[in-house]
């Protein structure tokens, strides 16, 4: 990668309109979503109507159910409006202060309906069975209802709920302040490029920098990059740690044996899940320390170094691709599932949905944003490379999952559970990836795309892994009551590193920090999903393509399914049961596969 001479990013006014998503479709003005968020603080009172009245009629708790989903709806839209304006320039501080007063407004909704539980709970059962054969319209909220009994035991008594939802604005502060920290406050130095240019490293070019085949500047960035983390470690230290003890107080006022049970039950996952992965992951470690092997061999270098990790390792191939040509490789790439789901990627690409490159301020990474009353939004900082591509298609497949959801399920249940949330994305994924081996007669390229593939492996199935088992150790030494010090937090994550990379890999000193960049650590058992996600998804595309349209259906009714059932079993209901090992197993053999097929091709 060659950088030109003036390196500056752009301004959001400098981006031309038609790579901007068009928030218009949530609200027309900013004077739209201040005078409905004036009638929906307004109206959060009403909800009090029905404090202490649930138990009394059927009537009575219908119109409070749904009341609470008419209200929730209502601040859904004005955050999606809010958060996304704020994202398109993190330094904008009136989006900023929009934002934070419908987080404000939002923790006091939490509030306003915090008896509602509680008192939901106290109705005994065969009277609430009563209530829904009375009324046909409760039928609606069966499984809703189903699930709160389910967790019976984990509730308290109405005022102790309004204090726990009280106190969500606070806990909410160590992510908020970590984001500020992290995309708006953060600067990183200047390095020299292959002419003697300045590159202004950035979030967005800190994994294309990674890639150069210049050693030097990969070496550099990689420098550059963690010395800005190096500098706020104490900082983000106390900031993740606050975020963890928020995790604790949650787990011990619901009465769970500790933070990672807590997490999963709210989706009715089996902990033996989350050990599971771990395991299962850990005891297939020696294709990773292979792979690692073949790319110091590749690389020729006598100490393979993190910051050698991905650049591709096949060299003189250069796989630019526009963002007009990922459109049309990714509408050729999902033709196998059918031209209603095309039909809706085409929508996506003509209609705006999508904001398309980095600008100065704005969010890092990438995202699908759900809102029942609008199309879903994708976040992207696009560079113009296969990385680019498959995450691309990666967001759609985030989008899609909620623009079926949203079609066919009630507001109530329209929402996917994030145990299933990464599954649609690397469904798409693993058929672009498939499109692009067959498609592709270029030994080189063929090469450079299992490469691609193989990177797919180690990031998402063995790094997410390593991430879910760091996040349950820091956890756990918390809740034992030990403080999670910045010599603790990068000691531990040394390790882990050791652990994952084997012996044959130089874990320089400057990764030990890394665990201060990911924002999925406040996130609270997040990635490990990444991982088992990935896994389903290898075995759902396989079937796509192997079984044809029973597939097919049984995938988009997946999509379409929500939240109407627990997670596990709409899985088991497209064709994977996570609750057994075989998914993993099954993904772990493909990687060992890619990896002797890529040793013999080079």
């Amino acid at each position: 990668m060659k950088e030109g001479k003036n390196q500056a990013l752009k301004t959001r006014d400098e981006i031309a309109e038609e790579f901007k998503w068009d928030l218009s479709d949530i609200y027309e003005s900013d004077e739209k979503w201040t005078q409905e968020f004036k009638e929906a603080e307004n109206r959060l009172p009403e909800m009090q109507d029905y404090k202490g009245k649930l138990a009394n009629s059927a009537d009575q708790l219908l119109n409070g159910l749904n009341l609470s989903m008419e209200l929730s709806r209502l601040l859904e839209r004005l955050y999606n409006y809010a958060a996304r304006k704020s994202d398109e320039d993190t330094a904008n501080n009136s989006y900023q202060a929009m934002r934070a007063r419908i987080q404000g407004l939002f923790s006091k909704f939490s509030s306003s309906i915090s008896f509602m539980v509680p008192e939901i709970i106290q109705i005994p059962t065969d009277k609430l069975n009563s209530f829904i054969e009375e009324k046909e319209e409760l039928k609606l909220y069966q499984h809703y209802l189903d699930d709160i009994m389910r967790q019976k035991e984990h509730y308290l008594s109405p005022e102790e709920e309004k204090i726990i939802a009280l106190a969500s604005e606070i806990t909410q502060g160590p992510e908020n302040i970590f984001g500020m920290i992290n995309n708006a406050d953060m600067s990183f130095p200047t390095i020299k490029g292959e002419d003697g240019e300045e590159i202004e490293v950035s979030h967005g070019r800190y994994i294309e920098l990674l890639k150069n085949d210049n050693r030097h500047i990969r070496r550099d960035a990689f420098k550059a990059y963690y010395s800005s983390y190096q500098e706020l470690k104490n900082t983000i230290a106390t900031t993740l740690s606050s975020n963890i003890k928020s995790d604790i107080f949650y787990t011990r006022v619901r009465n769970y044996n500790n933070s990672l049970e807590a997490s999963l039950a709210g989706n009715n996952i089996p902990v033996d899940v989350y050990n599971n992965l771990i395991d299962t992951v850990s005891n297939n470690l020696d294709t990773m320390y292979s792979y690692v092997d073949l790319r110091k061999s590749v690389l020729e270098v006598s100490d393979l170094h993190m910051y050698d990790l991905y650049t591709p390792i096949v060299k003189d191939i250069e796989m630019k691709i526009s963002y007009d040509e990922a459109q049309d490789i990714i509408l050729q790439a999902l033709k196998p599932l059918g031209e209603e789901y095309l039909k809706v990627i085409k929508e996506s690409f003509e209609s705006s949905w999508i904001d398309v490159y980095e600008n100065k301020g704005k969010r890092s990474g990438a995202y699908s944003s759900s809102c029942y009353d609008a199309h879903p939004y994708i976040l992207l900082n696009y560079n113009n490379d296969i990385d680019n591509l498959f995450t691309l298609a990666h967001e759609l497949g985030h989008a899609m999952h909620s623009y079926y959801s949203n079609q066919e399920q009630p507001y109530i249940y329209a929402n996917y559970s994030i145990f299933v949330a990464e599954v649609a994305s690397t469904v798409n994924e693993a058929l672009l990836m498939q499109y692009l081996l067959k498609t592709t007669d270029d030994e080189n390229k063929r090469k450079y795309i299992l490469n691609h593939h193989l990177e797919q492996f180690r990031g998402t199935v063995y790094r997410q892994t390593m991430f879910a088992e760091f996040e349950k150790l820091i956890h756990e030494i918390a809740e034992q009551g030990e403080a999670l010090t910045t010599d603790i937090l990068s000691q531990s994550y040394h390790q882990l590193n050791e652990k994952y990379y084997g012996e044959n890999i130089v874990i320089d000193e400057e990764i030990d920090v890394e665990w201060a960049r990911i924002p999925h650590f406040y996130y609270n058992f997040y990635v490990y999903q990444y991982a088992t996600g990935f896994s389903a998804a290898i075995t759902l595309s396989q079937k796509i393509l192997k079984e044809g349209q029973e597939a097919i259906d049984k995938y988009l009714n997946f999509l379409k399914g929500g939240s109407s059932d627990y997670p596990i079993e709409l899985l088991k209901g497209a064709g994977v049961d996570m609750t057994k090992p075989e998914a993993i197993e099954k993904a772990l053999d493909l990687f060992s596969d890619l990896v002797a097929e890529m040793k013999e091709l080079l």
